[in-house]
């Protein structure tokens, strides 16, 4: 990954000429069973296991990542998450369909990609089948705190899914960040984006717990609006959104990142002299 590096911008494209992206939203058109809660930041299937179709408030920008973490899981269903793209405008659908797969993609303009427990990873053109979905062994954030997707590097901080705080946070936290857990972990941390080319058309690829999955769908038409779609479905029952930094991480972030790697575990932090509220920050962010 650090040698990709060489072929990517040195951040993400926003500074004074193109701002970064608002914050992230759920779109009010939803599927029957999704509840938003008032922030627009979390949402619930609150019955069954479909209409979970959820969308993102405003189309995504180029590199933007649209990051969602699991919340809730229900035990006795078969299927788990479900990330796409649509060039679908939610607020024009005359109904919600009861799945993203097959339903939403068969009305054209949309790509979702199945989260699965296992075989995430797509092939690379030249790539056997068998490495794509062999685990790796992505690295450390303390080695390579950014993601580089084509021609974006985006800071892994956030990306990567946590525990909670714990006696053993620090050893499952690393189970997270090496994605040795499954991707539809509780608290496990997905996302979607798209990356243009120079002939109008984009890749979409799935992001799993800081780690990129390939490019899970091409072709897709860059000059158009693209939504977020996520299918809160089956086994998965609610998630909600992580925002993100880009650029340069915040004096905050940096902060919490050199208070993190001079402790054992969250559960130190406590024993800092330092204020509540910067506590509270290190340990849950």
């Amino acid at each position: 990954m650090a040698a990709a590096s060489h072929s990517v911008q040195l951040g993400a494209p926003w500074g004074p000429s193109c701002p970064e992206p608002p914050p992230t939203r759920f779109h009010r058109v939803h599927g029957a069973n999704i509840r938003v809660d008032p922030s627009g930041t979390q949402a619930t299937r609150v019955e069954s296991f479909a209409h979970g179709v959820c969308f993102s408030r405003d189309p995504l920008a180029p590199g933007q990542i649209f990051l969602v973490e699991i919340e809730e899981k229900e035990l006795g269903w078969c299927g788990h998450l479900r990330l796409g793209l649509t060039a679908l405008d939610p607020a024009s659908l005359a109904f919600v369909p009861e799945f993203s797969l097959p339903d939403l993609v068969s009305l054209g303009h949309t790509w979702v990609f199945a989260i699965t427990r296992h075989h995430n990873r797509v092939p690379r053109e030249g790539q056997a089948e068998a490495e794509a979905v062999a685990p790796s062994q992505p690295p450390s954030l303390l080695v390579e705190p950014y993601l580089c997707i084509e021609q974006f590097r985006i800071p892994r901080d956030r990306l990567v899914g946590r525990s909670q705080p714990g006696l053993y946070s620090h050893l499952l936290d690393q189970l997270y960040e090496l994605n040795v857990l499954p991707p539809t972990a509780r608290r496990s941390r997905l996302g979607v984006l798209f990356c243009p080319h120079p002939d109008g058309t984009a890749d979409m690829h799935i992001i799993i717990n800081g780690e990129d999955m390939g490019p899970s769908a091409r072709g897709l038409p860059a000059a158009q609006p693209l939504y977020a779609v996520v299918d809160v479905f089956a086994s998965t029952k609610s998630v909600r959104l992580v925002q993100l930094e880009y650029g340069l991480p915040s004096l905050q972030t940096l902060c919490r990142l050199v208070i993190q790697r001079s402790v054992v575990h969250r559960l130190a932090i406590d024993r800092l002299h330092l204020p509540r509220g910067l506590k509270e920050f290190c340990k849950y962010e």
